[in-house]
């Protein structure tokens, strides 16, 4: 039976961080099951599922400390089951994108959460718009909405609630 891990790891953002983070991961025998990557700031911060037999497991976290010092990260790790099947869910996207401002996040999440929809993904990044330089705001989501809801007054309810506040969206089935 599979053992599986999260990892996360935050630091400054430099050249090789993934090379080293992935080969201390094979050396324990471990494998990388899904990983998000990025750049935030001068930071760069990994979350990743990895799998393995108990005692790959067990090796890979016993050289964590050693691998947070040499590499000048902070590391978290925590065991975790396999994530049980959800059923009755119908998995959706979201885009939005606006001139940003404070409380866009929140404002949807808020919108899910008393449909009691959960937020599978999400990723937000900020640009300037072409030839305006105007700060612009764009989401990516994809959630679960429980099957009895009506996809129908849930979305047009969605899209009222971002046209008050001035966001331009798109819900749609995950493809």
């Amino acid at each position: 039976m599979q053992s599986l891990l999260v990892l996360s790891a935050i630091g400054q953002d430099r050249s090789g961080i993934v090379q080293s983070i992935s080969h201390s991961i094979t050396d324990c025998g471990c494998n990388i099951t899904d990983s998000r990557m990025t750049v935030l700031g001068g930071e760069f911060a990994v979350i990743m599922l990895l799998g393995g037999t108990w005692d790959a497991i067990v090796k890979l976290e016993n050289s964590l400390p050693r691998l947070e010092k040499k590499l000048d990260l902070i590391i978290v790790s925590k065991r975790t089951e396999n994530r049980s099947i959800t059923k009755n869910q119908l998995s959706y996207i979201v885009e939005v994108v606006s001139m940003d401002h404070p409380g866009i996040v929140h404002d949807i999440a808020k919108f899910m959460s008393d449909y009691q929809i959960n937020i599978e993904d999400l990723s937000t990044s900020s640009y300037a718009a072409p030839h305006t330089g105007t700060q612009m705001f764009s989401m990516n989501m994809t959630i679960s909405i429980p099957a009895d809801l009506s996809i129908a007054k849930l979305r047009n309810e969605f899209m009222d609630m971002c046209d008050d506040l001035n966001l331009d969206a798109v819900m749609g089935p995950l493809k």
